[in-house]
């Protein structure tokens, strides 16, 4: 199904080339369907490739996508033009009243620093916060993950001892979970940090349910009891300008897996609202 994209979005014609179906915000609005609204707090450095990533996997969902994409005002961005901020984000203060399906909150290469220590980190607690009440479920990913398990349960993450780098076999720790629906009991998923979130803590907190483990990697997919809050711990895609290196270096290495396969955002965002039986679409992308 279609996801609805501001005009002139630099990541629009790759999508139509990759058949990933998109629709003006003109031609939505004659549509009578009410689009899934989902926020995107984008704090990745290099945005546009970010943007894409997200996007694809957001093409994988049966309803009709809106996406805002969301800035932060105490922080600004280096690694891409304030024109294409201006014209594609919208700050947070904009959107405080507005309520959402969903939202996404990315990781960021601040992971060696101490929460506090992020120059943004009040404004990020300030969203956090504001998805309790006005955004029904909340998918964290990576470092994003890491904040929000800190800030909402007070969970540390630890500094390992070399940077885990790899695509890594993890299984399900839950079997009837709907959340999990589609996926094999054991699959894989990359990881790309320096830190790790120790599971004994994830498991102090009666709240928090673990559906995915790795033995390498560690824990992977957290999720709230009530489903409102999804944090998932590996990166949402390895490509050449995420991981610093090309495919063939990841395989010279020694991951030698084909593909890696992790849940669609939007499937995560509404899955207590899907009805029983429905199929899980997954996101498959060829790394070798």
């Amino acid at each position: 199904m279609p996801i609805n994209l501001t005009p002139n979005l630099p990541d629009e014609e790759l999508l139509k080339r990759e058949n990933v179906f998109t629709m003006s915000i003109e031609r939505a609005l004659h549509q009578a369907i009410r689009p899934l609204e989902i926020a995107i707090l984008n704090i990745m450095p290099l945005k546009e490739q970010t943007e894409l990533q997200i996007l694809r996997m957001l093409g994988n969902s049966p309803l009709q996508t809106h996406v805002t994409f969301v800035s932060l005002e105490t922080h600004e961005s280096t690694h891409v033009s304030k024109e294409h901020m201006d014209k594609h984000y919208v700050p947070f203060s904009e959107i405080k009243s507005h309520k959402f399906d969903g939202m996404i909150i990315t990781g960021a290469p601040v992971e060696m620093m101490e929460f506090e220590e992020v120059d943004y980190w009040q404004e990020l607690c300030e969203i956090m916060e504001w998805t309790k009440t006005h955004v029904t479920s909340t998918y964290h990913i990576c470092w994003g993950a890491q904040a929000a398990l800190y800030y909402h349960y007070g969970i540390p993450k630890k500094v390992l001892p070399r940077k885990m780098f790899g695509v890594f076999k993890h299984n399900r720790t839950e079997e009837k979970i709907d959340l999990l629906r589609g996926f094999d009991d054991e699959f894989l998923a990359p990881h790309s940090r320096h830190t790790y979130t120790p599971i004994e803590e994830v498991r102090k907190i009666p709240i928090l349910k673990i559906l995915c483990t790795s033995d390498m990697a560690g824990v992977y997919l957290v999720v709230s009891r009530d489903k409102k809050q999804v944090f998932v711990m590996g990166t949402a895609n390895m490509m050449p300008p995420r991981c610093g290196m090309n495919m063939n270096g990841i395989l010279a290495k020694g991951w030698t897996s084909r593909c890696h396969i992790i849940t669609s955002p939007a499937m995560i965002l509404l899955a207590h609202r899907r009805r029983p039986g429905a199929a899980m679409p997954i996101f498959c992308t060829q790394i070798g």
